[in-house]
């Protein structure tokens, strides 16, 4: 599988600052310090849907963990998924009349467009799980082997006992974690699991379903969360710098994909960060598939808004923070994208280089880009009363704004 195109990132004077972050199995903030290659997986599409607005906010936050990290002259390594096979995009394909296969295409085409027009820069490796159904099944098989996993009807379970620190990621409480599996694609309530939270590694072939050849596991598909631990020890390895995705995947997604590659490997951790993005709410709801209560990227492109400025309305708010879509929310990032244009637009203006030191900061301490933005809001109010006659100026705060907060002024 194929990613997008890579927009050019401008180069800023100086070096940028090391990033602090929350870590989710900790619950505070950490540093990062990758050392000269970062790596980050940041988990992908169902592509049954995309993309709407809390996929974007979602890739929005990485995005600016790269765009730092690039910053220090580091080089990134970024691995995303795109689970192109799984329950939800199989009832989708069938209540539509589609082919699967040309859902789950079609709408990862859609997705790249929309990555390519916010300006979101591309993995190095973008990888479907269907592509890695030869690499999981052996992992399925050590596991099974192993005596970390155990078949059921036909089905390959993973025992969550048979990984001593099941639980540090998410850090919940086993009552928590049943109604969380139940809610989240787990059967917690199967009769003959060891344990209710015990995950599904291996799903025999179901009569209309698409199945592979699963060697001694006989024909199947593969888990949701196994899928992502083939992808990212295959390019990443154990002990990688940051594991991504919306806060809904802390548990069970993140916390059953590190219990998997630590029993398959003996070692801990696999990620060191555990990195989470806040849900967008429409209407006071969760933004959804299963609500409906979608806002796209690609209609509100279609209806002639710039996508600067839906990037500019993700990050006036805090990656962390549960947020709700309005249409104010976008005019306020159309009106700042004017005035920013407006503001480079100038031969010259007040000195950028504090600004730029500004916006380091303020991504440096936990991603905080609404104080990024608010740091151009002054430098662009001093500009607009005539503060200034540096004629590098605008270039400046243009280059950096596009460098560090992905925003083409």
């Amino acid at each position: 599988m194929y990613a997008w195109p890579a927009s050019e990132v401008p180069a800023l004077p100086g070096r940028g600052r090391d990033l602090r972050i929350h870590d989710t199995a900790t619950g505070g903030l950490v540093p990062l310090d990758p050392g000269p290659v970062a790596r980050i997986y940041v988990c992908g599409i169902t592509p049954y849907d995309a993309t709407h607005l809390g996929h974007a906010a979602t890739y929005n936050a990485f995005d600016l963990v790269q765009r730092v990290w690039l910053d220090t002259k580091r080089q990134v390594h970024y691995v995303q998924n795109v689970t192109d096979v799984d329950d939800p995009l199989l009832e989708r394909a069938v209540a539509n009349g589609d082919d699967w296969t040309e859902l789950a295409e079609r709408e990862t085409a859609l997705f790249r467009e929309d990555m390519t027009a916010l300006r979101m820069l591309p993995p190095r490796h973008f990888v479907g799980a269907v592509e890695s159904i030869p690499r999981i099944v052996p992992l399925v098989e050590r596991l099974r082997d192993a005596g970390a996993a155990y078949e059921l009807d036909g089905d390959i379970y993973f025992s969550v006992a048979a990984d001593p620190a099941f639980g540090q990621v998410s850090g919940l409480d086993a009552e928590t974690m049943r109604h969380l599996s139940a809610e989240r694609g787990g059967d917690p309530d199967r009769p003959g699991k060891k344990n209710p939270l015990d995950p599904m590694l291996w799903m025999a072939a179901r009569e209309g379903d698409p199945s592979w050849d699963g060697g001694s596991l006989g024909r199947g598909r593969p888990g949701w969360h196994i899928e992502c631990v083939a992808i990212a020890l295959e390019h990443l390895g154990m002990g990688f710098d940051v594991q991504g995705g919306g806060s809904d995947l802390a548990f069970p997604h993140h916390e059953m994909g590190a219990s998997h590659a630590q029993a398959l490997t003996g070692e801990h951790p696999f990620a060191r960060t555990y990195v989470h993005a806040g849900m967008v709410a429409l209407d006071g709801e969760k933004m959804s598939k299963s609500k409906g209560n979608l806002v796209f990227v690609s209609a509100l492109r279609r209806d002639g808004t710039d996508p600067a400025a839906i990037r500019l309305a993700l990050l006036a708010h805090h990656y962390r923070a549960d947020w709700e879509y309005t249409e104010s929310v976008l005019d306020e990032a159309v009106s700042r994208l004017g005035r920013w244009r407006a503001a480079v637009s100038r031969p010259d203006g007040p000195p950028a280089d504090d600004l730029v030191e500004e916006i380091r900061a303020a991504l440096a301490d936990d991603l905080d880009a609404p104080a990024a933005l608010a740091a151009v809001d002054r430098w662009a109010a001093r500009q607009e009363s005539g503060g200034g006659t540096d004629e590098g100026a605008p270039g400046l705060v243009s280059r950096a704004v596009d460098a560090l907060l992905g925003v083409a002024l």
